[in-house]
């Protein structure tokens, strides 16, 4: 988890996933129910484009990458340290 991740889930109760790319806000929250047994209230999902770099002189480009912020229903948490 990044401080930003961490911030996030303390300040608004959300956790981040980072998921594939083409999976969908319906899709993710079934996974996050299933796999964590908890419910799910909202799914908010961010692209992210990424940047550019160079190796001496040759460029290259990291990969995009997908991010899930997943807001549970009052009362719920993950435990990720009872997670298998």
């Amino acid at each position: 988890m990044t401080e930003k991740a961490t911030f996030v889930a303390d300040k608004h109760q959300q956790i981040a996933f980072r998921v594939v790319a083409d999976a969908t806000k319906p899709e993710i929250k079934a996974a996050v129910e299933l796999l964590f047994k908890v419910q799910v209230e909202s799914v908010q999902v961010l692209n992210r484009k990424g940047k550019a770099k160079r190796f001496g002189r040759f460029t290259g480009r990291r990969r995009n990458e997908r991010k899930a912020y997943v807001s549970l229903v009052e009362g719920q948490e993950i435990d990720f340290a009872e997670v298998k």
